[in-house]
């Protein structure tokens, strides 16, 4: 790939910047090569099959998690999907713009929303997904049928680890603070 580094330049740039101070080369080649192929895999699909449907990722993902699990609450649409509630809020509100989604008011508690697919939205999963999943092919024709399921349970693997330990090891990181909250990156106003 033209303007992408090899993992060992990587290293050897990080090796000169950090000295003598020990690190973990394969732990590091992991997690990068895993981020680099998340965003090319994300790329491409947004730029191919989406695309055509008109639909960013998040949105892919949100229509996803209501298409395969019916009706569901809000704040499990935004966990399922791996996105905070503002976001969904703001994604949920495109597709049901859009005709795609359906956001009801909960009979038991009227605090709450729920989401849900509407009969146009099913059918565009119901075209896009034959096409998404010809995308997954092409992206993973490298590799076997072994190779691929081999990926998936490692990748699996890796997100275990960060969903059943991760809050304790931030915790522990933090000397048992809660983490501050984020910022969005803008500078506050004086």
């Amino acid at each position: 790939m033209s303007g992408h580094r090899s993992p060992a330049d990587t290293e050897k740039a990080v090796q000169a910047k950090l000295g003598e101070t020990p690190l973990h080369h394969e732990q590091m080649a992991a997690v990068a090569n895993l981020y680099r192929a998340a965003a090319a895999v994300r790329q491409h699909f947004e730029n191919s099959v989406l695309r055509d449907a008109e639909l960013t990722w998040t949105a892919f993902v949100v229509l996803w998690v209501v298409w395969t699990g019916g009706e569901r609450e809000t704040r499990r649409v935004a966990e399922e999907a791996g996105i905070s509630k503002g976001t969904l809020t703001g994604v949920a509100r495109t597709l049901q713009s859009r005709g795609l989604l359906e956001r009801k008011v909960h009979p038991a508690d009227g605090r709450l929303a729920l989401l849900a697919p509407t009969p146009e939205g099913e059918r565009l999963m119901a075209r896009v997904l034959p096409e998404f999943n010809a995308e997954e092919v092409f992206v993973t024709e490298a590799l076997s049928d072994d190779e691929a399921l081999d990926l998936a349970d490692l990748l699996r693997r890796v997100v275990v680890q960060v969903e059943t330990r991760g809050a304790e090891r931030r915790l522990e990181l933090l000397d048992g603070a809660q983490p501050r909250p984020r910022r969005s990156g803008r500078r506050a106003k004086r």
